[in-house]
């Protein structure tokens, strides 16, 4: 399951992380980073599923 969320999180990085935490503030700050710039958003995601334990 965390490979189908890292390819979410390269396609779509707010997705990846939506499905790892949910609408939580992790949500929210990869939203930011993404519109920022595209990489951020990716580098915050893939931290985010490697780390994170699954709570969605």
């Amino acid at each position: 399951m965390d490979l189908i969320r890292i390819i979410a999180a390269i396609l779509l990085p707010p997705l990846g992380v939506f499905l790892q935490v949910g609408l939580g503030k992790h949500f929210w700050l990869n939203i930011l980073l993404t519109l920022l710039g595209y990489i951020p958003g990716i580098v915050h995601a893939v931290w985010i599923i490697a780390r994170e334990p699954q709570t969605a």
